[in-house]
């Protein structure tokens, strides 16, 4: 599902969160926006699956006005924090969320085994949420995102507090869901996770400073480290606020 963001505005309490910010995400790739905490990030993840409103432009999913609630069907969200019931177990959780896209039993039961094999959580699925760290309520946000195989995944920074062999398993599942047609964008402040998208975009206060593949965006650094553009920007201004 191509994602067509046009000159989106954003503002709380006359902060401005997002500046006129157009970008274009095309099907089937891992898109990355870039930024460190209050860049806009989530903002703008919340404002694409229509939870908020913008103050000006657009966005298009699949060449659909957001916000639309038929779209929601066909998205998968995970939030930054985890919006699970405590009460209830994992499996508990899983089967209340499969139930609001009305899914079929059967077919349930064998996605939702699958995807506890990927998170590692297949031991614990009669845990209640309450019982469970924070590292593993990130996971199970995750696989209540991926259980109706939704054609787009909006991630806020999935594989925060995620052991790293774990996080390898995620990614590599992820890229396979992206083999097979689904458009997924991550949200990340961790540099090197980049590396695994094929494109993305650098935020700063509100403000998309880079976009491109993510090697072209390599290539434009000294050295192979993404994260100097950031710094290649603020030199930049620096000298433009200097003159």
């Amino acid at each position: 599902m191509k994602i067509a963001v046009c000159e989106v505005n954003k503002a709380f309490k006359q902060q401005q969160v997002l500046k006129q910010i157009s970008l274009t995400i095309d099907s089937g790739r891992i898109f990355c926006l870039l930024g460190a905490s209050g860049s806009g990030k989530t903002t703008l993840l919340r404002i694409m699956m229509g939870a908020i409103s913008t103050d000006g432009g657009s966005v298009t999913i699949g060449g659909t006005t957001v916000p639309n609630r038929q779209l929601l069907s066909a998205m998968g969200y995970m939030p930054q924090n985890e919006a699970l019931y405590e009460d209830l177990s994992v499996w508990q959780n899983l089967k209340f969320f499969a139930g609001l896209h009305r899914l079929n039993r059967k077919k349930f039961e064998a996605d939702a085994e699958a995807l506890l094999q990927i998170i590692d959580m297949a031991a614990c699925k009669n845990k209640l949420i309450r019982d469970c760290s924070g590292g593993m309520k990130k996971r199970i946000s995750l696989a209540v995102a991926l259980i109706h195989k939704p054609k787009l995944l909006l991630l806020d920074e999935p594989t925060v507090g995620v052991d790293p062999v774990l996080r390898r398993k995620i990614w590599l599942y992820l890229r396979q869901l992206r083999n097979e047609g689904t458009t997924i964008l991550v949200t990340t402040h961790v540099m090197d996770e980049v590396t695994q998208c094929d494109d993305a975009a650098l935020l700063r206060n509100g403000h998309i400073i880079a976009k491109d593949t993510v090697k072209n965006l390599i290539d434009q650094t000294p050295d192979g480290n993404i994260e100097e553009l950031f710094f290649i920007d603020t030199q930049s201004e620096s000298e433009e606020s200097s003159c």
